[in-house]
């Protein structure tokens, strides 16, 4: 696994943005959605919408950590 980010597409609410997450950020953010049965644009929109000034990146990675440190 890689530790430098990777730029990767997402469509969010009908809009295409690109994300820059390392590869563990990444693979967990899947096994999340798939856990939740959500898409990964879903999810990531969902996040979108709730992070207020924070990019997205970051918010998805505060998300993955926050998600992993209950237990989920």
């Amino acid at each position: 696994m890689s530790g430098r980010p990777v730029k990767r597409s997402l469509t969010l609410r009908g809009h295409r943005t690109s994300v820059s997450l390392e590869d563990a950020f990444w693979t967990e953010f899947r096994r999340l959605a798939a856990r939740e049965g959500t898409p990964i644009n879903e999810l990531a929109a969902r996040i979108d919408t709730e992070r207020g000034d924070v990019g997205l990146a970051s918010a998805i990675r505060v998300w993955v950590l926050d998600q992993v440190r209950t237990g989920n």
